[in-house]
């Protein structure tokens, strides 16, 4: 990868993290328009890690969710482990929330099945389309939440396993959690929020998997200018993640998943087309 397609696919991940649209399955698309090698350790890992670049940025514009915890006083009669379930509730929130991840995660990627998915821009289009279709009727069926519902450990169990969808490139962890989040009976506004809280330690383990499956790897990915792309794409993710997040709350709240819908199917419709013709996506060989 040379700086232009890091920097290129690295403000695809900061924009589309947060969106509904699928930030993996839009750097695949970026991968295969620049040329990038499909199939390579080191793009794989890659597109895994600056995601996490983009995800810190969680970190930062909710800081002060990040480094808390509940001041009041546990329940009568309490045990110790129940003590600092109320005490860093929200920590065993994330915890409850990722262990279908965890789960599902490790299993995709011994079986390889991981690989093969992120190599596939055919199910990237699928996916796209089947989920903009999905999202044009989604916040009908719902848009019924309460400000009174709260994320508790059933809800963020479901959650996670709404999560799992996401494996498939081209789905959105984004859109799985937070219609996960409405199907519990959350505002979209909750929900989104935790969707972006959930996505820290999902993508902090994912991160870490990829580091230790490159380090076992022959180690002549580790050059120079390649440690210097995933540095110089996690800050570009980060920084643009940032700017895109707050809006996209926002927006969620007014105007739903509509847009983002109409959005998927029309670009995935163009890949679909594009392969079916004989077209390669490649705009340099």
């Amino acid at each position: 990868m040379d700086w232009l397609q890091t920097v290129i696919i690295a403000i695809v991940e900061g924009l589309t993290e947060f969106l509904p649209v699928s930030s993996t399955g839009h750097m695949i698309i970026a991968q295969n328009l620049l040329g990038v090698p499909q199939g390579d350790p080191f793009v794989h890992a890659f597109t895994f890690i600056i995601q996490f670049g983009a995800i810190l940025s969680v970190v930062c514009l909710y800081w002060h969710r990040f480094f808390q915890y509940d001041h009041s006083p546990a329940p009568a009669g309490s045990t110790l482990f129940q003590k600092l379930k109320h005490k860093f509730r929200f920590y065993w929130l994330l915890i409850v929330g990722v262990i279908p991840a965890v789960v599902i995660g490790l299993l995709a990627k011994k079986s390889g099945l991981l690989d093969w998915l992120l190599d596939s821009v055919e199910v990237v289009a699928i996916m796209l389309v089947l989920g903009g279709v999905f999202m044009l009727y989604c916040d009908k069926l719902f848009n019924k939440g309460s400000e009174n519902n709260k994320v508790n450990e059933r809800r963020a169990f479901m959650i996670g396993l709404y999560q799992c969808i996401s494996v498939i490139p081209g789905v959105s962890r984004s859109m799985a959690t937070i219609v996960g989040g409405m199907a519990q009976n959350l505002t979209r506004r909750r929900a989104a929020k935790f969707s972006f809280f959930l996505a820290v330690p999902t993508m902090a383990g994912a991160t870490l998997l990829d580091l230790l499956d490159l380090m076992k790897e022959d180690t002549a990915w580790a050059t120079t200018h390649n440690i210097t792309m995933l540095i110089l794409g996690c800050v570009i993710a980060f920084i643009v993640a940032l700017l895109a997040m707050k809006w996209f709350v926002d927006y969620l709240t007014k105007y739903g998943f509509k847009a983002f819908g109409i959005y998927r199917i029309v670009v995935g419709s163009i890949i679909i087309i594009l392969l079916l013709t004989g077209h390669s996506l490649a705009m340099v060989d």
